[in-house]
């Protein structure tokens, strides 16, 4: 099994310093759409795994974190993409949670879920803990350069395997050529 691990903010859809709290705020970053529907036509599984602390900070609620999501699968479907599963972690930067990234717990879900080993697995992200929590659990780290990806870049933290990329069209250009 082809199996991929995409942040969401960021990486699919445009950032913001304060949080995507409605499915009005998500817009795709122009290529990110096309570029998973490309996976799901290469035979890839396509999984997000995605802090949302704004439901943990009372920004949002469940009901809202669904529709954004809602949003952005339907989004998904009208050029032909599929998620094949969506993990998140709800809880605030200073929870003790294990789920939060850079932490491991969140991608260990997915490597339960989906009953496989997640060495090499490409991790792609825009934050420096994005690519530390795939490091973690044997992934193989993407840096993309939108969202927070230009700041994370210039990050001593980065890890030096680090694949850096403009944007997720061009890591999947990359994968799937």
């Amino acid at each position: 099994m082809k199996l991929i691990i995409l942040d969401r903010d960021g990486v699919i859809n445009y950032d913001s310093d304060q949080f995507i709290k409605s499915p009005d705020e998500w817009r795709p970053i122009p290529g990110s759409l096309e570029a998973i529907a490309k996976l799901n036509q290469w035979g890839w599984r396509v999984v997000v795994a995605t802090n949302q602390s704004g439901v943990g900070r009372g920004l949002f609620g469940m009901d809202t974190l669904n529709a954004i999501h809602e949003k952005m699968v339907k989004s998904l479907a009208q050029v032909g993409g599929r998620i094949d599963a969506i993990f998140f972690c709800p809880h605030a930067a200073d929870s003790t949670c294990d789920c939060r990234k850079p932490k491991p717990g969140m991608l260990q879900q997915v490597s339960e879920r989906f009953n496989i080993p997640l060495d090499g697995v490409p991790v792609v992200g825009d934050s420096l803990r994005d690519l530390q929590a795939g490091l973690e659990v044997g992934g193989k780290p993407y840096l993309v350069l939108t969202g927070k990806g230009q700041k994370t870049r210039d990050d001593p933290a980065l890890p030096p395997e680090t694949q850096i990329y403009p944007d997720l069209a061009t890591v999947v250009a990359d994968l799937t050529a």
